[in-house]
């Protein structure tokens, strides 16, 4: 099995539970020689925002006209996501809830990917087409409150985005997802919350085959 990691918060782990769960999700799936990890740092690369830079660069190409720098740069940057996301037969996002909802360096990795022509197409009749319906998806985040009680729910933006463009719309299967969640508004319980949710963590990187 192809894995790609994508892991999406910079802050060390001794100030947060996301990259706590990175940690015990790689050391444990390193046990496994039966997947080749591969692991993308969206605060590591270096990933202009999708904009209007893309769509010109396209038209380039298309014309065998030269690329500016910035074109060029974003057009390398987008080619090597989809590049490295195209390869995996899995793929573990590790993130935050941060202001309701994801890191922006995560939205523009999803950006890259959430594209007409490369995740799902439209046919003559404007149906979509799913393209990538084999690919497994893990969603592994952390978020300090508590967002699973009905009333707060809808006001959850980053699971529920993750799991709608990649499940739904993208129609791959989520084949895990674990949450940490409560930590911080309840101090009390904390380590207990995110010991029992690392012991998820590290259970669904062990069911990878």
């Amino acid at each position: 099995m192809n894995l790609l990691v994508v892991k999406a918060n910079n802050r060390p782990s001794t100030q947060a539970t996301s990259p706590k769960m990175y940690d015990a999700f790689i050391e444990e799936v390193n046990k496994n020689d039966q997947v080749n990890v591969t692991v993308y740092d969206v605060y590591e690369e270096k990933m202009p925002y999708l904009g209007q830079e893309i769509f010109d660069a396209y038209v380039k190409l298309e014309g065998h006209e030269q690329l500016t720098e910035a074109e060029n740069h974003l057009f390398t940057e987008q080619s090597k996501v989809r590049e490295l996301f195209e390869a995996a037969d899995a793929v573990a996002f590790v993130f935050p809830l941060w202001n309701l909802t994801i890191p922006a360096k995560l939205q523009t990795f999803v950006d890259y990917v959430f594209s007409a022509g490369f995740t799902f197409k439209y046919d003559t009749e404007g149906n979509m087409i799913q393209l990538m319906p084999e690919k497994k998806i893990i969603l592994l985040n952390a978020r300090g409150g508590v967002y699973s009680t009905p009333e707060m729910q809808p006001m959850e933006m980053a699971v529920n985005y993750m799991r709608t463009s990649f499940g739904g719309v993208m129609g791959m299967e989520i084949i895990n997802e674990v949450i940490i969640e409560g930590h911080n508004q309840d101090p009390s319980k904390a380590e207990e919350i995110i010991a029992e949710g690392l012991e998820k963590v590290r259970e669904a990187a062990r069911n990878l085959k």
